[in-house]
């Protein structure tokens, strides 16, 4: 579930806010969807089984179904109402190959014995705390079968204290040049190490390559986000 104004729980409850409000949070959010599609195309494979965890209302996967229509899309979030919104906004594709699963944080999925092409996690993973950010890389590990594309993007701490300091006002400058208030601003602000817990580019690398992926790579990465795929 990508980041918006709202903290976990509260964005969870307002779907139809989330869509229009994220883009005005997080530098160029679209282009991350985009970008994740472009990877997915340059790939060797062509993906039978992709599930996106942490999906939102289905963004993403409303893009790719277009881009890979044999493509069977498994989506999986920890709000209920995150996915009544993605089955809804999803409802009208002709791809046919379109699961909404249980409600679950990628932590706790459990029980799925298919082997998968590709598992994306956009901007949901950096909620969790040290040790539920390593059991959900480990279960996307696992969910995949060898030669499989794990895809994560992530909000990302600076390495020094001076970069996270600059690094927030120009994540600022970017919030009210899309109209946000300063109060606004400051309350997002305010949640950097409260309710989502950033680590820097190196902690990342060091976890998914810890995990086993035999190749880890930056895909993308931008004011305070980045884009890491990793194949199994």
């Amino acid at each position: 579930m990508a980041d918006a104004q709202f903290s976990l729980n509260s964005s969870s409850q307002y779907p139809e806010d989330y869509d229009t409000g994220v883009a005005k949070v997080i530098p160029l959010y679209l282009s991350i969807h985009q970008e994740v599609i472009n990877l997915v195309k340059a790939l060797s494979i062509t993906p039978h089984t992709w599930m996106d965890t942490g999906c939102g209302t289905g963004s993403l996967v409303e893009k790719a179904c277009i881009e890979f229509p044999k493509t069977r899309f498994l989506l999986v979030d920890p709000s209920d109402n995150m996915l009544h919104k993605a089955r809804k906004k999803l409802s009208s594709s002709t791809t046919g190959k379109i699961k909404i699963m249980n409600t679950s944080p990628t932590q706790d999925i459990s029980g799925f014995e298919e082997k998968l092409d590709i598992v994306t996690a956009i901007q949901c993973h950096h909620y969790l705390c040290d040790a539920d950010r390593t059991k959900a890389t480990k279960v996307c590990y696992d969910l995949l079968k060898e030669g499989g594309v794990y895809i994560t993007s992530e909000n990302i701490r600076p390495f020094t204290e001076e970069g996270i300091t600059i690094g927030k006002q120009h994540l600022a400058n970017f919030q009210l040049s899309m109209g946000k208030t300063q109060e606004e601003v400051d309350k997002y602000l305010d949640r950097f190490d409260k309710e989502y817990f950033p680590i820097t580019v190196e902690e990342h690398l060091r976890l998914l390559r810890e995990t086993g992926f035999r190749t880890v790579e930056i895909l993308w990465y931008s004011y305070m986000q980045a884009v890491f795929y990793c194949i199994k």
